[in-house]
């Protein structure tokens, strides 16, 4: 199936949903903004897919140094993932657009299951699909998801939501001199061990011609800006 240029898969980062004090939990108000922005550009036409992550709750890989099983520290994350995939779809139909969750674990109460045919047809109906717990594999990110997922229903583009402005040349945590990329090729980023995404996710990304947008959530607009295709944060293509 062809990519539809008018689909787009959104990840959004879970720590990117954490109270600003806290760093933890979800804040209302990120939540509705970032809903707002979603169900404007549906409004305009645009087919909006979202995998969202789960770290602003559980993050299985840093419990793993502490003595957990790493396959249970990562369904621990998965759960994670769909606590914020239901505060998202509340937040999106708040804000006056159908959504859906599909959940790759079964919980029939909550979510429907993932069917890949049956979200592409929630897509074409014009309603917002949250894509929820990952893969349903531990061992795999929510990145790695959302390529996944992407590849999957023929998403024109993929559009990383994060806490960071882009991709850069180095950690700029750690290197107050590092410098934005604007666009950047997918190998070239993974010879280079930048952040875009984790390698696997990448190499998707790559294999399937499926370009990236990295930018910041946290700045307003920048949703509504990327779906539009206007040109902000980095392009990995």
């Amino acid at each position: 199936m062809a990519a539809e240029p008018r689909r787009v898969l959104l990840k959004l980062s879970g720590e990117a949903f954490a109270d600003p004090e806290t760093n933890y939990g979800i804040d209302p108000e990120t939540v509705r903004r970032v809903a707002v922005e979603i169900a404007e550009v549906r409004e305009e036409g645009y087919q909006i897919a979202v995998v969202v992550g789960g770290g602003n709750i559980f993050r299985g890989v840093s419990t793993v140094g502490k003595g957990m099983d790493p396959a249970n520290a990562d369904y621990m994350g998965m759960l994670a993932t769909v606590i914020n995939a239901l505060a998202m779809r509340d937040a999106i139909e708040s804000a006056g657009a159908p959504a859906r969750v599909q959940s790759a674990i079964t919980m029939q109460q909550l979510a429907e299951p993932y069917i890949r045919l049956r979200a592409i047809r929630h897509l074409e109906k014009s309603r917002v699909v949250i894509f929820a717990a990952g893969t349903g594999n531990p061992f795999f990110t929510t990145d790695t998801a959302a390529a996944l997922r992407a590849v999957e229903v023929s998403a024109g583009v993929m559009l990383k939501a994060t806490k960071v402005d882009g991709v850069y040349d180095s950690d700029p945590m750690t290197n107050p001199d590092a410098v934005l990329l604007d666009e950047i090729g997918h190998m070239e980023a993974l010879s280079r061990g930048l952040k875009v995404m984790d390698s696997t996710a990448l190499t998707m990304c790559a294999d399937h011609e499926l370009p990236i947008v990295v930018f910041n959530l946290k700045i307003a607009g920048n949703i509504a800006k990327a779906v539009r295709g206007e040109r902000i944060g980095t392009l990995v293509h």
